[in-house]
């Protein structure tokens, strides 16, 4: 499933992405040490790679710009070649 264009708007600074990530990280860590359950262990887990995947693999990169990029202005008093 894609992110939407609201989602990707709010997912593109990259401490939002890192601050998701690393704290499904840490609910995995208390799953998988101190709590030891197994089910929401795998939901975690399963939550931790989509978001591995969504967030950095499959994030589209930024877009750059194709704005023109104008000419120099001609020096005063020189019309160009030949004046």
């Amino acid at each position: 499933m894609a992110l939407k264009q609201n989602d990707l708007n709010w997912f593109r600074p990259l401490w939002r992405r890192l601050a998701v990530t690393i704290f499904l990280v840490v609910w995995l860590a208390w799953e998988l040490f101190w709590t030891q359950d197994q089910f929401w262990a795998l939901l975690v887990g399963a939550a931790l790679a989509y978001s591995l995947y969504t967030l950095f693999y499959a994030f589209p990169k930024e877009e750059p710009t194709n704005e023109p990029i104008q000419p120099p202005n001609p020096p005063e008093g020189h019309d160009g070649p030949g004046s």
